[in-house]
């Protein structure tokens, strides 16, 4: 059964992060890749929230009794085979999910415009992470 004061909290964490990640995204780009501790706070955020719902997920596939992930980005997976992502979010996260591998790993050399793409177009794949997240428990 999902502990709902565990989820929560994760969710949570994944609410908070997103709207610092959200008030770095209102700045104009120029200043972001201009700022370098600007860029690194954004990373820092970007690392905080998406394993803040790698923690959420793999605590409701345990409780629910779903198929074991094999990796990071498959936690996403079994979520979706289990109903509780929609489908179409599943790759969305995936890509989350390693883009925070390559983050906390640095197997390659990180580009920052991408780092801006993702918090200027996907913060809503990590709202709607919450959102269904918050429907399982």
């Amino acid at each position: 059964m999902v502990d709902p004061g565990r989820l929560r909290a994760l969710l949570d964490r994944v609410r908070d992060e997103t709207g610092h990640l959200r008030r770095l995204a209102a700045l104009p780009r120029e200043r972001l890749m201009a700022d370098a501790d600007l860029l690194a706070a954004a990373k820092y955020r970007f690392v905080v929230a998406i394993e803040a719902c790698i923690d959420a997920g793999e605590h409701v596939i345990a409780s629910e009794g779903l198929r074991a992930p094999s990796d990071f980005a498959d936690v996403f997976a079994s979520l979706g085979d289990g109903d509780i992502l929609p489908t179409a979010l599943v790759p969305d996260l995936q890509r989350m999910a390693r883009f925070r591998n390559l983050l906390v790993h640095g197997y390659a050399k990180v580009d920052d415009e991408q780092v801006i793409d993702l918090l200027v177009t996907r913060l809503g794949d990590l709202d709607a992470f919450r959102v269904a997240l918050a429907g399982s428990s």
